[in-house]
Parts: C-alpha cells; sequence; structure tokens
C-alpha cells in the first residue's frame, strides 16, 4: 500500500467511523462494523490505527476539526468579550448538534487531546481571554480565565447533552456563560477593587506578546510568573 492509498483508505475509516458514531454513538464504532462500512478489511484497520482506542482518537481529531473550522469562521472583532460570547454559543450548539461526537471529544479526557485540532481550538480560546487581557478586562491570569472558560463549558454542554431534549434549560447556558464571565472580566466598569490584578493580568498578557528587550529570558519569565500569581491572588 502506498503513503497516498494509505491516507485514503484511513480517511475513508475515519469518515465511516464518524457516520456510525453520529447514527448510533460509540457503541455502534466496532472494528468489524467500521471495516464493513468503509469497504476495509479488518487487519488494515489495525495497520493504520493499532486498535479501536486508536480509531476513536482520529474521529475525535476529526470531529475536533470540523468543530475548529466554525470556530475559525467567527473571525475576531474589537470587543474580545462578545468574541469570547460568541465562542461559547457556538461551543454549546456544537456540543448540542453532535452529542455523540462532543462525548468522545471531551467525555473522554484522552480521546483527541494531541490532536492538532484541538490543541488550536484551546489556542483560539486562550487568545480570546488573552486579548481581554491586553484590553485591561481580565481580574485573573489568561492561564486561569482559559482554563475557568473551559472547564465551565464542557460541564454546560454534558449537562444539557445528559438532559433529555424537552427538558433542557437553554437560559441555563447563557447563565453560566454570564456568570464566568463576570467572574474573569472587570464588566467594562472601572477597576476599583480589582486595579492592580487586572493590570497585573493586562502587563504580563503584554509581555507575553512583545517580550521586553532589556530583560534576559529567564527575567522575563520570572516577571510574567510574578504578574500572573498577583493577578490570580
Amino acid at each position: 500500500m502506498t503513503e497516498k492509498s494509505a491516507e485514503a483508505t484511513r480517511d475513508r475509516l475515519v469518515r465511516a467511523a464518524a457516520e456510525l458514531l453520529a447514527e448510533g454513538g460509540r457503541d455502534a464504532v466496532s472494528t468489524r462494523a467500521v471495516s464493513a462500512a468503509a469497504g476495509v478489511q479488518a487487519p488494515t484497520l489495525y495497520r493504520l490505527f493499532g486498535d479501536k482506542d486508536g480509531l476513536l482518537e482520529a474521529v475525535a481529531a476529526h470531529g475536533f476539526a470540523e468543530y475548529l473550522t466554525d470556530k475559525v469562521a467567527l473571525g475576531e472583532s474589537a470587543d474580545p468579550v462578545q468574541d469570547l460570547r460568541r465562542g461559547w454559543d457556538l461551543h454549546v450548539q456544537f456540543g448540542l448538534t453532535h452529542p455523540a461526537f462532543y462525548l468522545l471529544m471531551y467525555g473522554d479526557p484522552k480521546a483527541g487531546a494531541s490532536s492538532a485540532a484541538g490543541k488550536e481550538a484551546e489556542n483560539k480560546l486562550r487568545r480570546i481571554v488573552q486579548r481581554i487581557a491586553e484590553a485591561g478586562q481580565l481580574r485573573v491570569s489568561v492561564s486561569r480565565g482559559a482554563e475557568l472558560v473551559h472547564a465551565t463549558g464542557k460541564g454546560v454542554v454534558l449537562t444539557l447533552i445528559g438532559t433529555p431534549e424537552d427538558e433542557r434549560d437553554m437560559e441555563f447556558a447563557a447563565a453560566a456563560r454570564e456568570h464566568v464571565i463576570s467572574s474573569i472580566t472587570t464588566g467594562g466598569q472601572a477597576l476599583g477593587d480589582t486595579a492592580v490584578p487586572a493590570r497585573a493580568a493586562g502587563l504580563a498578557a503584554a509581555l507575553r506578546s512583545e517580550p521586553v528587550a532589556a530583560l534576559t529570558g529567564t527575567e522575563q519569565a520570572l516577571l510574567v510568573e510574578w504578574l500572573d500569581r498577583i493577578a490570580d491572588a
């Protein structure tokens, strides 16, 4: 099998598995069913993916790539907080539209965790939070802000997926979104008591974007670490 034909076969198997996943959930994705749907012998599947877990990781990466395509399409506006809201809403919509994919992507911490698309999605969230910090509107460090948004959003979607569709309260997702935004941002108000943490977060974000020539790499890393600790205090 040439490299080109192997890649085509791999893609066919991933797409077949993705269709089975969407139709019947994770239990429907057996190596026998995927091989039959793709018209490929089982030994070829094992040679390309190692085992079923390897196949599921590839399917999760495929799901991340689709999600990332929609996320990139959002673009950036002049208001990073509003961009965070739009990204949150897209995340919720994707999860509820593709629940089987979402459970594979986020219900199993290992599946897709190392995929390039998964890392890029995380980087895009961090980029939005970084822009909020650069605007002086973040009251925690960029790392903590991104982690809070990610963890809260994931919990919201998993909760909604586990709730019968006719019993879902979509206001729950909006309320959780506004709660996490209010907990990590200044809300556009005067800084007041949040002045030092917000300014520390903003300076740390600025230093990550534009290193100061007067500082060595070690000095800059230490300063950013101190600023992050102040932002999270």
